[in-house]
């Protein structure tokens, strides 16, 4: 399914997601559940740079799959699967263990992008005489 449809899926499905964005492997924005392109842009800025921070404390070899933050206002989860990353905030005090759940079921429920198709070119027709 695509990233957008989603994410509809589940903001429907998980009551405490207040908003989401999923990120394509090269970190590019693919849906959100925003239609302001600055809020999403921070939430997006916020989950690469989550992983990058995270990365830098683990061990070279190992992936970053899960970053966590609480504050006394809601949480920002990130969640990473090698072909995506989707990030939420909630409000306070949310169940982890259930949203989490939710968006690695979003994350593994999105189709790869498929690749775009080049535009080949079209050899010039030759004067037909």
């Amino acid at each position: 399914m695509e990233a957008s449809q989603a994410l509809a899926e589940l903001r429907e499905l998980s009551a405490q997601i207040a908003s989401a964005v999923v990120l394509g492997a090269d970190g590019t924005v693919l849906a959100s559940t925003s239609d302001d392109a600055g809020a999403t842009e921070r939430l997006a800025a916020s989950a690469r740079e989550l992983i990058g921070a995270a990365a830098e404390l683990g061990a070279a070899d190992q992936e970053v799959t899960r970053v966590e933050v609480e504050l006394a206002e809601g949480a920002l989860f990130v969640i990473s699967e090698g072909r995506g990353t989707i990030a939420a905030t909630t409000g306070p005090e949310p169940t982890s263990g259930l949203v989490v759940y939710d968006l690695r079921t979003c994350l593994r429920s999105i189709d790869e992008p498929a690749p775009k198709r080049r535009r080949s070119t079209r050899k010039p027709k030759e004067d037909a005489e």
